[in-house]
């Protein structure tokens, strides 16, 4: 579509916190997480922040050369040990693996909004759905600037990591937060595991899983 992409640099933080930020300020999940307007603007950029940091130290950010569109991105090792297809039964996390996890949760609430325990609960949730096994690439976020919504730029955006992934066979993971991303994630060739996610009193989200595509 003519939209070029690149890799993020550390030095476009702000810029790639305040996309998101804007990108997922009135999305479902984070409207569970952070209810009341006035709180999600006090907040909800941390969040933002946190998660781009983990990101830029763990994994990769492309971006839109026109600032309107962001997408992180983590490649995950597999696990030898563990069997099964954990795409579809869901492989389980070992006893180290959950308190790993709820200590990250416990942080990442401590650092955005220790009062909040909203923060801990989806970080925890998610975190569980995660596949464990296969080695992937786990989409964690995508964003695309309200205005600019519509035009295919998440399309755009992503379709270089899953050529990457048809080519070098890798599956991919993400989870999706409203219907609307799950039915263009559908259309890109992800299957919804057929476990939700369902954040205590607030909306579903729907993990998916993409097998490589063959040519």
């Amino acid at each position: 579509m003519g939209v070029a992409m690149r890799r993020a640099g550390r030095g476009e933080r702000d810029l790639v916190v305040a996309l998101l930020d804007e990108a997922f300020r009135e999305d479902p999940v984070s409207s569970w997480v952070f209810p009341g307007e006035e709180h999600r603007r006090a907040r909800h950029a941390g969040l933002m922040g946190a998660f781009t940091d983990i990101t830029f130290d763990e994994g990769y950010i492309d971006l839109a050369e026109d600032g309107a569109a962001v997408a992180l991105w983590m490649d995950m090792p597999g696990d030898p040990h563990v069997e099964g297809d954990p795409h579809t039964e869901g492989a389980p996390h070992t006893e180290d693996e959950q308190d790993e996890q709820g200590d990250d949760a416990a942080q990442l609430r401590a650092a955005v909004d220790p009062d909040n325990e909203r923060v801990e609960q989806i970080a925890r949730l998610t975190a569980a759905a995660h596949p464990v096994g296969r080695a992937h690439v786990y989409l964690w976020m995508i964003g695309v600037r309200p205005g600019r919504q519509g035009e295919g730029l998440g399309t755009a955006l992503m379709a270089p990591v899953l050529e990457r992934c048809d080519r070098e066979g890798l599956p991919a993971y993400l989870e999706a937060s409203n219907a609307r991303s799950r039915a263009l994630y559908e259309r890109l060739g992800f299957v919804f595991t057929g476990t939700a996610v369902e954040l205590p009193g607030g909306p579903t989200m729907w993990p998916m899983w993409r097998e490589p595509q063959g040519s």
